[in-house]
């Protein structure tokens, strides 16, 4: 059964604003993931995968945390949201990768759970000096 627009909005704000949803699910546990957490990946991160699988490794590259309010993720609307600022990696060194998928997870480092993944809509081959970013609202998700 498909969710409501109004529940996929529900779910969204929970995720990426930390918004509750009325007597279903709070972010009240003791200490809240306060960030998400971006990762760039050189191969699909799979849906039995983490944030480490097939995750890029060149050089100074290290996931970027995005606040998990409406600074950092636009307020849900028709079932979706996207960054709400520019979000940078750092610039690569002397080796690079190709990049082909990006993932939102819940750690800054190691085995991360991915809640969201997806394929770029063109490869991005990261060089020395090349800084990967995403525009505002480049990193747009989903819920059906």
């Amino acid at each position: 059964m498909p969710k409501s627009t109004t529940a996929c909005n529900d779910i969204l704000g929970l995720l990426f604003n930390a918004t509750a949803i009325a007597n279903i699910a709070d972010n009240a546990a003791s200490s809240p993931l306060g960030n998400l957490y971006i990762s760039l990946h050189t191969g699909n991160p799979g849906i039995g995968g983490s944030q480490t699988t097939n995750e890029t490794s060149y050089t100074n590259y290290a996931r970027v945390a995005v606040v998990r309010t409406t600074s950092g993720w636009s307020a849900p609307s028709a079932a979706a949201t996207g960054n709400a600022a520019l979000i940078q990696f750092p610039q690569c060194g002397v080796t690079g990768a190709t990049i082909t998928y990006v993932a939102i997870g819940t750690a800054s480092s190691g085995v991360g759970k991915v809640l969201y993944a997806g394929a770029l809509s063109s490869s991005l081959a990261v060089a020395e000096l090349i800084v990967p970013q995403f525009a505002i609202a480049a990193l747009a998700v989903s819920e059906s």
